[in-house]
Order: C-alpha cells, then sequence, then structure tokens
C-alpha cells in the first residue's frame, strides 16, 4: 500500500509542479512588463480608462514599444539617430563604460549576424575524463590571442540546472567536439541534468 501511495505522490509532482512552475514564471512576466504602464500618465491607465485591471496589458505596451523602436532604428533616420544617442552616452563617464560593454554583449546575443551560442560542443571540464556540454561563443581577442595557439576558441560553460551561470574558458578546437543538436536542445539537456534527451523525451536509463 506504501509503494503505491509513493507512486501516486511522485505521479502527481510529475504533473503539478511543471504546470506550477510555469504559471509562476508567466506570471512573474506578466507582472514585470505590466510595469511598462507606470510610463503612462495615469488616466491613460486601463485601471482608470475600464474601471478593471487587466493583465498582460503591459506586455502588449511593451511588445509595441519594442516593435516601434525596432521599426525607427531600421530606417536612415533612426540609424542616424542611434548613432547621435550612441556618441552621447559614449561621452558621459561611467554611464560610458556600462553602456558600451552592455551593449556589446547584447549586440552579440541578438544580433541576427552575431555568432554566439550557435554551436553546441562536447569538452572536457573540470578535469580530463569529465565531459560536459558548452557553446562556442567566438574566438579570443583583445591582445590574449597572441599567447595562446592559434587554434583556440573562446567557450561558455554553463551550469545546471541554472545555465545563466557558468565559466568562460579558452580552449584548443580540437578539444571541442561539436554536437549535432541544436542549441534549443542542448540547453533543455543541461537544464533538466541529463534527463531530458535530445530526440527523446527522456532518458531511458533513468528509473
Amino acid at each position: 500500500m506504501m509503494a503505491a501511495l509513493r507512486k501516486w505522490l511522485f505521479a502527481g509532482l510529475l504533473v503539478i509542479v511543471p504546470v506550477a512552475i510555469t504559471i509562476w514564471v508567466l506570471q512573474w512576466i506578466i507582472g514585470t512588463l505590466d510595469q511598462t504602464l507606470l510610463i503612462l500618465p495615469e488616466r491613460w491607465h486601463p485601471d482608470k480608462l475600464f474601471g478593471v485591471h487587466i493583465p498582460g496589458f503591459g506586455v502588449l505596451l511593451a511588445l509595441s514599444i519594442l516593435l516601434a523602436v525596432g521599426a525607427a532604428a531600421s530606417n536612415i533616420f533612426g540609424r542616424t539617430l542611434l548613432r547621435w544617442w550612441n556618441g552621447l552616452l559614449g561621452r558621459i563617464p561611467v554611464v560610458r563604460s556600462i553602456y558600451s560593454s552592455v551593449k556589446q554583449v547584447s549586440d552579440t546575443l541578438f544580433s541576427e549576424s552575431g555568432n554566439a551560442f550557435r554551436t553546441a560542443v562536447l569538452v572536457q571540464w573540470p578535469r580530463e575524463n569529465m565531459w560536459t556540454i558548452a557553446f562556442i561563443t567566438g574566438t579570443p581577442g583583445g591582445g590574449v590571442e597572441q599567447y595562446l595557439p592559434d587554434d583556440c576558441v573562446s567557450v561558455y560553460v554553463p551550469t545546471t540546472p541554472n545555465p545563466t551561470g557558468g565559466y568562460f574558458v579558452i580552449l584548443r578546437k580540437s578539444d571541442c567536439i561539436e554536437l549535432q543538436m541544436s542549441v534549443d536542445e542542448a540547453l533543455k539537456y543541461i537544464v533538466s541534468m541529463g534527463v531530458v534527451v535530445p530526440g527523446g523525451p527522456a532518458n531511458p536509463n533513468v528509473k
């Protein structure tokens, strides 16, 4: 009887936990983006206009702002204005260093021509004969490359189950085994701690 109760308990957790976490994450995202409404005059808030709170209205506003800014930045006038804005921020002490660093990272991650996190590889980490999945992020630069062999690449080794933390290392390209899986598949594999195998619902060896 106890074995059956444990089986039912774990089966219930497998159903409830993903749903609960998904709902919590969505609530957090919607609640955060709803703060976008603060940029509007108070009389324009849905609460004032319609007399009722409309969850997710801030999401629509944030998306509209992103689309409008993106459209403006894609034409000649917008690019000229953007260069002027970047030049202005580039002349302000402290702000210059923070803004330029963040912009370089965002340009690399979100630009269509960027190469960050485009290739999943298998590397030996943190020591020989121990393997993990990592991502090639580019090639060494800034003068570092002159002290390294010619075939080195920059690699990001994420932690699990939180891949936003990790380690930046420089390895020989020959020491990186390119995997036949997408970045999304590799991230799922890492976040699930090896349970969700690319090409299948779960690791068949896990009982």
